[in-house]
């Protein structure tokens, strides 16, 4: 077998946000039109190697993703041990418009899932007039808690495996292995507390105020796998309903992580999606 060299760029961004000065890892690939990416609760960028490598993808858009501070190969402040990391809404929406701002972003297109899904609609209320789209993957306004959280972070518990055990129930039960085993692998690696505290913003931090959105400004499509007891199908049809204009995929076999988990399946819905992006911009 011959050597294979990805695609991927990865460098490091330091910039201000709500939580002081951030060292936050960017890693992107393509050209076009930018696409940033937001990984889910817990886990970090890796969540979208696949699209990062798909030039289906990266020959029109410029796919962006970033690990959110305490994530990933981002950095955590000096004193993490002294401090409980607990994600609010207005947090993350300011971390995604200083990502934009510090990567000198014009309009780009913003996909999220999960939280990032949840923040999506943040954006799309408060910052219409900066995107060009918002993609909102497994995104409902609400989520009811269906586990104790006290357990993700426990001296007698260990953190990573049990986010891993906890997350293997909202995959697909189709899912290629070897995806299932790498999106498992990123929750087992997450840092101690760091998944109990972006649950802060999923669970206690709920956005009911959808009809502010207006989707004549900047368009939002809502795709959901049908596997998610997390997001449900009907919340996300719930967010359609309360939001005129938006645009609602139910995708067959997927489960909570679409991108990592099958990306073949996944592109299958999200490739119309970004057909119709670059419809409307070259208008």
């Amino acid at each position: 077998m011959t050597a294979f060299v990805e695609p991927i760029v990865g460098r490091y961004v330091h910039m201000d946000l709500p939580g002081g000065r951030q060292r936050i890892h960017v890693e992107e690939a393509g050209r076009g039109i930018p696409l940033l990416c937001l990984h889910t609760a817990g886990s970090d960028s890796r969540q979208y190697r696949h699209l990062l490598n798909d030039p289906g993808v990266t020959d029109r858009f410029r796919v962006i993703a970033f690990d959110m501070p305490w994530h990933g190969r981002s950095s955590v402040p000096a004193d993490w041990r002294d401090v409980e990391y607990r994600l609010t809404s207005d947090d993350y929406a300011a971390m995604v418009v200083g990502v934009c701002d510090a990567l000198e972003l014009d309009r780009p297109v913003v996909m999220g899932c999960s939280i990032g899904g949840r923040i999506v609609l943040r954006l799309a209320r408060d910052h219409a007039d900066r995107f060009a789209a918002l993609i909102g993957l497994q995104s409902g306004a609400a989520v009811a808690p269906y586990y104790e959280r006290e357990y993700l972070h426990r001296p007698d518990v260990h953190g990573g495996e049990l986010c891993a055990a906890l997350m293997s129930g909202l995959i697909g039960p189709d899912a290629p292995a070897a995806d299932r085993a790498e999106t498992l692998w990123h929750y087992a690696q997450g840092g101690p507390g760091v998944f109990k505290g972006d649950l802060h913003f999923y669970k206690d931090q709920h956005d009911d105020d959808l009809g502010g959105i207006d989707t004549t400004r900047c368009p939002l499509y809502l795709l959901t796998g049908e596997y998610d007891y997390s997001c449900m199908p009907e919340d996300t049809l719930a967010v359609a309903k309360a939001v005129p204009g938006a645009q609602v995929v139910i995708m067959p076999g997927l489960g909570h992580f679409p991108m990592s988990e099958d990306h073949d399946a996944f592109s299958r819905h999200l490739g119309p999606v970004l057909d119709e992006i670059v419809a409307g911009e070259r208008r």
